[in-house]
């Protein structure tokens, strides 16, 4: 066990709460759970040794970072939380009929029993930082949109770490039946700081989520969460994510086809700038008929980066009917970076429509001498090239404000992943 580890199981026997016994629990699981290493499969390619033995300061009420970043024509609901504790005054937000957002700390009885069938219902337990975002996350929300409710504004989660910080943060959906919602997760960190953040969502009977979570972490902070989606009959989630790379960087994602006619689109995007790591681990299950999957993977990685793909389709012998894809392409900025991607289909049922691949390539250079043949500087080529592999991914995300947003924060990154 790392020392950092035993940090935690010591710091979270002291919790008590009324999620006391979802926390017992977790730390029961992580006694007996061995750290990480090279060996262990699901972190063959991700090094943990920064952690190990790092020590942070728990999260404070530092507001030095509490303004959310500004996205022009969003017109969101904006909840901010800083190195954990919570910046905005949930009570004084104006919510729309049939939307309802508590903080974990300071629910009532009535919502803590809402909340407990969300809580732990989604994400699986065997990871072994979700385990530790059980036993350690003290702050959170609650967000509930009753059946039939679809609403206009986007919800947005900020969660912003300091440097020097490390904190722990939960987000709950639930979204009834025939609701409709657009959750945006926005995560960024600065310095050498850590941030476990991890988020749950229940999607009813023919709900729709547009989904996103932008893990955009400064190069020396270490962030590591998972999105987890359990859908509904007939239901649609949409989900795009985009991450950096840092010195280290996962987030996991699950989707599980709990009942038929589900619809699952999700692309990635991860870019990483040099000797940066970014680990995405997917997990998509159908154990029932007739479900649909799409999932898309681009990501771009600088001088001596390592990016890790891991995706996975697993067809249950009940789910027949059942459509799936799954794509990675990525793209090296030089010979130095390295990609280790394993997309997998695992069926047992005979009446499915399933394909998955992966491709690795290099920028070619008549391709950029072709670009500054015509007067364009090589490195205006390099971020026209490295855009143009991406920009399929951004132009189909639903939310034009955010897409808009995103582009030139993108061609500011890619301006600084040429190789040294």
């Amino acid at each position: 066990m790392s020392q950092w580890l035993a940090n935690v199981i010591d710091r979270a026997s002291s919790v008590n709460d009324w999620l006391s016994p979802v926390r017992q629990e977790a730390l029961t699981r992580l006694k007996s759970t061995s750290w990480p290493t090279r060996r262990t499969e699901e972190w063959r390619y991700t090094s943990l040794h920064a952690l190990a033995n790092l020590t942070l300061n728990e999260a404070t009420n530092s507001k030095a970072l509490a303004e959310a970043p500004v996205v022009s024509n969003l017109n969101s609901i904006d909840i901010v939380f800083v190195d954990g504790v919570p910046a905005t005054d949930l009570t004084a937000l104006n919510l729309p009929a049939g939307l309802t957002i508590h903080s974990l700390a300071n629910a009532s009885e009535a919502i803590q029993q809402q909340a407990s069938k969300v809580f732990n219902q989604v994400k699986p337990d065997a990871h072994l930082f979700g385990l530790v975002n059980d036993a350690l996350a003290l702050q959170g929300v609650f967000i509930n949109v009753a059946a039939g409710v679809q609403l206009e504004q986007p919800i947005r989660v900020v969660n912003l770490v300091s440097a020097g910080i490390e904190s722990h943060n939960r987000v709950l959906v639930n979204l009834g039946a025939n609701a409709q919602a657009t959750i945006i997760e926005h995560g960024a960190g600065q310095g050498n700081s850590m941030n476990t953040a991890f988020a749950e969502y229940v999607i009813g009977t023919e709900a729709k989520l547009e989904h996103y979570r932008f893990a955009l972490h400064g190069e020396e902070a270490i962030h590591i969460g998972g999105c987890h989606f359990k859908m509904g009959e007939s239901s649609r989630l949409n989900s795009t994510i985009v991450g950096y790379g840092s010195q280290i960087s996962r987030i996991d994602t699950d989707v599980v086809h709990a009942a038929e006619h589900a619809l699952a689109k999700m692309n990635c995007i991860y870019l990483l700038g040099p000797k940066e790591h970014f680990d995405l681990h997917s997990l998509i299950e159908h154990v029932v008929p007739n479900g649909t999957t799409e999932q898309n993977a681009r990501g771009i990685v600088g001088d001596k980066a390592r990016a890790v793909f891991s995706g996975r389709i697993l067809i249950h012998r009940d789910a027949q009917k059942t459509l799936a894809e799954l794509h990675n392409r990525n793209l090296l900025m030089s010979r130095g970076a390295q990609i280790s991607t394993t997309p997998a289909l695992e069926i047992y049922a005979d009446d499915v429509q399933c394909a998955h691949g992966a491709t690795i390539a290099e920028i070619a250079e008549e391709d950029l001498y072709y670009l500054q043949a015509r007067g364009i500087s090589r490195k205006q080529a390099l971020i026209m090239l490295n855009f143009g592999f991406i920009q399929e991914l951004v132009s189909q995300m639903p939310n034009k404000a955010l897409a808009a947003w995103l582009e030139p924060l993108l061609r500011e990154r890619f301006a600084t992943m040429e190789s040294e």
